[in-house]
Formats: C-alpha cells, structure tokens, sequence
C-alpha cells in the first residue's frame, strides 16, 4: 500500500494558474440529531509529559504553482489555524524549482508573485517558520549553498530547517523508470541520493553551520520500504543512513494513509503513526551514532486519500498532528493550504462534498465560495484551543477507539483536553477523571467544531469530569486548576525499573514560609534512590521532601523546585496528593 505521493496531477498544476481567489466568511450548519449516545471514559494522567509543543509542530505546504501564495489573506489564513512551520516552495516542484530565477525544469508551471522573497514576506507577516526544501533533482549543492547564502547572510532571514529533495525515491528506481520525481542524476539508487547528499550538506554548512539539514526516507510500511533497488545492497533508508546519518540533523517522512472507509481512516492515527516513529527513531539510533538523541523527526507532507474536504478529515487532521508530536515529530505539515482541483470527480460524503481538493481552504468556483475553509483546516484550529508552542502534551487514555482524547498542561497549570467523537451517528457522553491534576468546580469553557460546521464554537458547559461530544464533533475542555493555599506541578520521566520526578511547590496564599516540608504518598512502589535540591526521608510509601538553607524562605506567590531519582518494581502511580505544610495542595 502506498501512503506517500506528491497529490498535484498536471491537470490541477495548469488548473491552478488561472485561479482567482478571494475570502469570504461562511455560516455554521447545524449538526444533524445523534440517536444515541455512547458512555466512554479518558482518563488524564497530567504528570506523564509526552512532549512540549514546538513551535513548527502545525505546519502546512505552500506551492509556486498557487498564484495565490502571497494574496493579502493568505497570512491571516495561517495564523488563525495555529499555523507555525511553512514548507516552499511545494511538493514535487522542489524538485524542478530554480530559486534564483523563480522558474522550473521540465515545463512545470510557475504562478507569477510566487518568489522566495515574497514567500518570505508572508511567512513572516504569519509568524511562520520557514521550512525550505532545496532542489534535488535538477539542482546542485552549490544552488542550495547560494539559497542559503542570501536567505540567511545576505537577507538574514534566519532560516533554520532546509531539507534536501521531495520524494527522491520516486524518481523511477523501484518502479522500472517510471516515477513521479524529477531526478536528472545518471543514478538513481539510494546509494547516489546519500553521497549527494552529504555533500548538499557539506556545502551549505560552509555558509551557515547553525542550519538544519533532513534527509528523505521512505515511510515505513509503505512503498518502497524495504526494497532494495538496483546496485543497492541494502533498502532505502538503511542506505541513506548508513552513509549520511551521521551528517544529517533531521529525517523526513510523507504520510497519506489509504482506507477502505470512513471508519478505517480515522482509526489510522493511532494504528499507524506509533509504529512509523518508533521504527524511524529505531533507524536514527542505529544509524546517527552519539548525535542520534539530537536528529528530530519531520513530517513534511500529511493528508488522507480520501474523504479530503469533508467531515472524516477534519476529525482526522488534529489526531494526526497530536499524535505526531505525542511521538516525537517536530514538524508536521499538511499538504496544503490551496491544491486545486478539476472539480470532475466529487462525491457527497456525509452531507458535503468532497470535490477530491488537498487543500485546506478552496481553490476554484466549482468548490463554492473561494477560500472556504474545508473541514481539515478548522480541526487545525482547534489545536489553538487546546495547547500553544512551549505547553506540554501529556498522557491521556480513552477507554472506546471511537473516541480520541489528547490532553495539555499549559504553562499557567491549566489543563486542556480534546476529545474527537469518530462515530458518525451517536453522541458520547464522556467521564473524565485525573491525575497529577485537581480541577476547579467551575464550568470549564468548550471550544467545539461540529459536523459540516462552518465555524469553531465556544461555550461554559458540563464539568471537568463530564462532558458530551456530539456525533462526529471535536470539543476542547479547558480547565483551571482548584483554588488552594498552594499548587504542585508533577513532572515525571519513566523508564523500565526507574524514573525522575521533578516537583514545582508555590506558595499561593500561605505568607512568608521560612522552612519547608512537601508530603505525599506513592500510589506505585517507587523507592527513591537519590535527589537534588530538597532533603527527602521515605518511609513504605509516604514521602517528607524538606527544604535545604538555601531555599528554604518561600514568599506568598514564590516557587520552589527540586528533583528526584527512584527506582520501581511493578508500579510508577502518581502520588495523588500533597500536603505542603501541612496544607493541602492542587496538583497541576
């Protein structure tokens, strides 16, 4: 099954030039009734850190055929949906781009006003990183030394993260010459792509070494990993990395799930994504020696096979992008903000049309108002509700997969979930509980974007343990922590055997402390074995960490931070309460 292709046909590259678009506001549509509803349970463990949000982590595609790249709307477009990463110039054309000239190789359509410096305009008035792909297949690492060169010393862009050729391994070497990526090299093999590559690095590293370089891998479990193509001893990416991983900063992976129906595609997430990150961080680690804890993954082209402009893909885009971060990507971009489409072949799916459109906002007239938000880019969106760059996405559980739950701890101790109803017919009435974190009473705020809906929602209902998320609709709980004389904030970082926990006490409303004692119980069978910054006796379960003379004096709205080492057997559970004082403490 193959997942990862370049989705522009010829057909939707010339469509694309004579594209005339133009915001327009739209109205929500009312979701149909559910018939029933489904009680599950999501469990929020918010001490179990899974990763910080980057700052590139929602990212999306822009293309040099799109004559509507730099349109007055289109930095507003990005930075309503949370948009932080921007990939140029697009998909396959980086393969045939020229970026000196503003052409391509091959006859491929250019839009006029697609240039670096204007695409950089709006990047920048959208607050987005740039994520530059330098021409592989008809470039030279001398090109992408000179694009580095303006961008970041003559221009001082600033440019961080450049990744070297689109889809290589499509250029016709697994599949008897015929591919669909431009590659003028005399070879095509993994083996030619890797020592071009290494030197693609070395020459624009001489101008900038602060810049970070990926290499293109093949998705795992999709075609063609594992192949071993002509002159090859080994498949793709053990080549590449056999030669290059050591050189490189980051990996690339492209993921388009195929599915057999509605309901096959929104469990992709989970089935899918853990397995591809772990097998990809299995190959850095064998491969990039002592640098391999600092080679991130990116996944710099994202979207379904189908089902694009309508419900299912606005359920799946967010769980893609969570689930991504939760497993370690640090960049993830959708392809794309505009596609095009020849509007020959839709299809109604669930009441919406579904004109075969990769984009997220609409390209043509044939697809209704030009530059309607399709449904992946209001899911996008709802990433804004539920965490910014710098939160932490921490562990959460759900007991039915018909409901996906992801959970944030925002820097203030906030606590967040989203919660996505994939059932296309019943309601599910879901039973929240904690840990690491004690919620307020109050009726915590829900964001909510619902079936064929044209807008995100806002309301304070249910509570910070009870909630109902209507047939195919994604809600966002936001919550507060409880009022209490005092907050701890419960880190942890686990491994078999062993973990570290780090504990954040502030003193909300106890005055001028001189001397201090945290209390709590392990509900696991932690024994702690070392600690840094507090004095910790430890008797069964119970725990005392009291302050040293050196941070001892803690005014009213100061914190306090220390750190422990400890060892498990059959159990890490979270303490599920602190006594600061003797005072009893939120936790989160």
């Amino acid at each position: 099954m193959r997942w990862s292709f370049h989705p522009t046909s010829s057909r939707t590259v010339a469509l694309a030039a004579t594209l005339t678009l133009a915001f327009a506001g739209a109205t929500t549509a009312a979701a149909p009734p559910a018939v029933a509803t489904t009680t599950v349970s999501v469990s929020v463990d918010a001490a179990q850190q899974l990763a910080v949000i980057p700052n590139t982590g929602v990212g999306t595609n822009v293309a040099v055929f799109d004559a509507q790249m730099n349109a007055s709307d289109t930095s507003g477009l990005l930075s309503t949906a949370g948009i932080g990463a921007v990939r140029y110039p697009g998909g396959s054309h980086s393969d045939v781009y020229h970026w000196q000239s503003g052409t391509a190789s091959g006859g491929a359509y250019v839009a006029p006003n697609t240039g670096f410096d204007a695409f950089m305009g709006t990047a920048r008035a959208a607050g987005a990183q740039p994520i530059i792909t330098v021409n592989y297949g008809s470039g030279t690492p001398q090109e992408a030394a000179a694009w580095v060169q303006y961008a970041n010393r003559t221009k001082g862009y600033g440019i961080k993260y450049w990744e070297v050729g689109n889809e290589v391994y499509g250029n016709g070497e697994y599949s008897n010459g015929n591919g669909w990526e431009y590659d003028t090299h005399s070879s095509h093999s993994a083996t030619t792509y890797a020592n071009n590559l290494v030197q693609y690095v070395s020459a624009m590293k001489a101008v900038d070494p602060n810049i970070k370089i990926g290499a293109v891998l093949t998705t795992p479990g999709g075609w063609p990993d594992s192949i071993v193509g002509p002159g090859d001893s080994m498949d793709w990416n053990h080549t590449v990395l056999s030669i290059a991983g050591s050189k490189i900063d980051f990996v690339i992976v492209h993921t388009y799930p195929g599915s057999t129906s509605e309901a096959d595609l929104l469990g992709k997430p989970q089935a899918l994504i853990p397995n591809i990150a772990g097998t990809v961080r299995s190959l850095i680690n064998q491969y990039a020696g002592s640098n391999a804890s600092n080679v991130g993954i990116a996944v710099t082209e994202a979207n379904a096979t189908s089902y694009r402009d309508t419900a299912p893909n606005g359920l799946f885009t967010p769980d893609t992008y969570l689930t991504w971060m939760e497993n370690g990507a640090f960049n993830i971009d959708w392809w794309a903000l505009r596609n095009g489409t020849d509007c020959s072949g839709s299809t109604t799916v669930d009441g919406a049309t579904d004109f075969n459109d990769y984009g997220m906002v609409s390209s043509s007239p044939c697809e209704g108002t030009l530059e309607r938000p399709f449904p992946a880019y209001y899911g996008t969106q709802m990433i804004t509700k539920l965490g910014a760059p710098g939160d932490t996405l921490v562990k959460a559980a759900s007991s039915n997969s018909l409901v996906s739950a992801h959970a944030v701890r925002r820097a203030n101790g906030d606590v967040d979930v989203m919660l996505i109803n994939k059932d296309p017919n019943n309601s599910a009435s879901v039973n929240l509980s904690y840990a690491g974190f004690t919620p307020s009473s109050a009726t915590p705020t829900v964001y909510s974007y619902l079936k064929n809906a044209s807008s995100i929602g806002s309301t304070s209902t249910g509570s910070a343990t009870a909630q109902t998320v209507p047939a195919y609709g994604i809600a966002v709980v936001q919550m507060h922590p409880t009022n209490a004389p005092c907050r701890v904030v419960y880190n942890k970082n686990e491994w078999p055997g062993g973990m570290v926990g780090t504990v954040t006490v502030t003193n909300n409303s106890l005055g001028q402390v001189n001397g201090w004692d945290l209390g709590f119980n392990f509900a696991g069978d932690n024994k702690i074995t070392n600690s840094w910054g507090t004095t910790v006796t430890q008797s069964g379960p119970g725990v005392n960490a009291a302050s040293l003379s050196s941070n001892a004096a803690l005014p009213q709205g100061g914190s306090v931070t220390f750190v422990f080492q400890s060892s498990w057997s059959s159990s890490d559970a979270d303490p599920p309460a602190f006594w600061f004082n003797g005072a009893s403490c939120a936790i989160g």
